[in-house]
């Protein structure tokens, strides 16, 4: 049975996730290395255990999350199903469980907001922790005559946080923005989308999304 540990312990994998950040990098996108996989990975895992998912799917969740992006390492374009592709070869070689295999593959296909849809629990739990990850810290360009908008936006999130309500019914992603950097119509400007993407998510999952920001709940 493959492992969250046998993910993050192949140097194969660590080599496509460092490579297609170099890509993503290139092309002046935001961080897309460890950090971002890392938390992907983790916030999905915890918001299957917290709605009491089976520490398997958890798992599963987990290592979909850690290599949900290294489709990036062929082209931005499709990556999502250039992705998936190679996640089925890696982890076909790696001798997988063939259901673990196409519960992975199937949430890394559906993750990228241009084609996603939540199909199953494990595709949802990575939809909203990909989509929920907005904070300074993803921002490369050091420059801040030269931002831009998705600059800006990230740059002006001081810290973002997913949390479930202790009911149950709702996940909640509230944001310290900065609205001297950014404005709350610029964060809606670039990111609806993907909002309306976290909102399908999380029906899925039979909860209902809630955006905060600056403690003001705005959707």
């Amino acid at each position: 049975m493959i492992t969250i540990e046998d993910i993050k312990n192949s140097s194969q994998i660590r080599t496509y996730i460092q490579k297609a950040d170099e890509t993503m990098c290139a092309l002046g996108y935001t961080e897309h290395s460890f950090a971002h996989v890392t938390r992907v990975s983790e916030t999905a895992r915890q918001i299957l255990l917290t709605l009491g998912y089976s520490p398997r799917e958890a798992e599963l969740a987990q290592i979909a999350g850690y290599i949900h992006d290294i489709g990036n390492v062929i082209n931005r374009v499709d990556h999502a199903q250039s992705g998936a592709v190679m996640a089925f070869r890696i982890l076909d070689n790696m001798g997988a469980d063939p259901e673990d295999i196409a519960t992975i593959i199937t949430a890394i296909g559906n993750h990228d907001e241009g084609t996603a849809f939540p199909v199953n629990a494990v595709a949802a739990a990575i939809i909203l922790a990909d989509k929920t990850d907005v904070r300074r810290t993803r921002v490369r360009n050091r420059d801040f005559s030269t931002f831009d908008i998705h600059d800006r936006v990230n740059y002006a999130v001081h810290t973002s946080r997913v949390q479930i309500t202790d009911d149950k019914t709702r996940i909640v992603l509230e944001l310290d923005l900065d609205t001297e950097i950014s404005s709350v119509m610029d964060y809606f400007e670039i990111f609806m989308e993907r909002m309306l993407l976290c909102r399908r998510a999380a029906e899925k999952l039979e909860l209902h999304f809630s955006l905060v920001i600056n403690g003001q709940k705005v959707l």
